[in-house]
């Protein structure tokens, strides 16, 4: 089972004077990137935050945000009335004006106005709490939605990687066979004597440079281990990508012995498929 590293978590709490809104936004990255943005008010709360999600959503570039808006009259900000009395009376001294007039050239003088320091109620935050989780669930939801996807993918492409190497299997004693045949012509048309026996020798030990037994094999045991590990507990995106960078030295190793234009045909199709495979790795939790 595999999970994405894209994904979205949303959860709305409806509180009796605001409403409080908990958005999640992931996107791929090597490490945990984590983006906060709250009110000043829950800044306290940032830390225990960031060690949930780092906890729970463990890479990705991921984007936290609280808003709250309020649905009711709830305000920190009040005026300090006498101040303002008095700058009313000190006003009256100098210019002429209604008490309306007087008022708003008073409200805007220093200190007319508290604003008083909100504290955390923590009976409300255990409830914002609450929908952090939901929002947290809801978004690796998005996450193992988008993780099947590429475990379609992943699948198809390795079948296709599995049948090409088959058909090089198949082909490896035709071009083994045609290795020998070209020596031997080479030979032929130096039109010079030469030892059968030794040229036997040389020609057998030409071909077991050449030869891709041991590449076969371990690319067909790469392929059965990424399959496995995808359905695995502990699958993650680095784990099949090292997988995927030990199939591809053994199709570059392929392709480099093959002396075989089919067979490197065929290989430059293995190395399309590995090459898609990779790329959708990087979006790999």
């Amino acid at each position: 089972m595999i999970y994405s590293m894209t994904g979205y978590g949303k959860s709305v709490l409806q509180l009796p004077t605001k409403k409080v809104t908990i958005e999640l936004k992931s996107l791929n990255s090597k490490n945990l990137d984590l983006n906060a943005r709250m009110p000043s008010i829950y800044r306290e709360k940032e830390l225990s935050i960031r060690k949930l999600l780092a906890d729970k959503l463990v890479r990705g570039k991921v984007d936290f945000s609280i808003y709250v808006e309020a649905t009711a009259e709830d305000t920190s900000t009040q005026i300090n009335t006498p101040v303002v009395k008095q700058y009313i009376e000190q006003l009256r001294k100098v210019v002429d004006g209604n008490d309306i007039e007087l008022l708003k050239m008073a409200v805007r003088f220093p200190d007319a106005l508290n604003t008083v320091r909100e504290e955390i109620d923590e009976n409300e935050w255990q409830l914002i709490n609450n929908e952090i989780h939901k929002a947290v669930d809801d978004l690796n939801n998005h996450r193992l939605d988008e993780g099947r996807v590429l475990e379609k993918d992943f699948h198809e492409r390795v079948k296709i990687i599995d049948a090409l190497l088959d058909q090089v299997i198949a082909m490896d004693p035709e071009r083994v066979q045609g290795v020998r045949e070209r020596l031997l012509k080479g030979v032929e048309e130096l039109k010079e004597k030469y030892d059968e026996n030794r040229f036997e020798q040389e020609l057998v030990y030409y071909i077991e440079k050449f030869d891709i037994t041991e590449e076969k094999v371990r690319l067909k045991n790469h392929l059965n281990y990424f399959l496995e590990s995808i359905n695995s507990e502990d699958s993650n995106g680095k784990k099949l990508g090292f997988i995927s960078q030990e199939m591809g030295r053994e199709i570059n190793t392929i392709g480099s012995k093959s002396n075989y234009a089919p067979m490197q045909q065929l290989v430059v199709q293995m190395k399309d498929e590995l090459e898609k495979i990779k790329e959708q790795l990087l979006n790999v939790l």
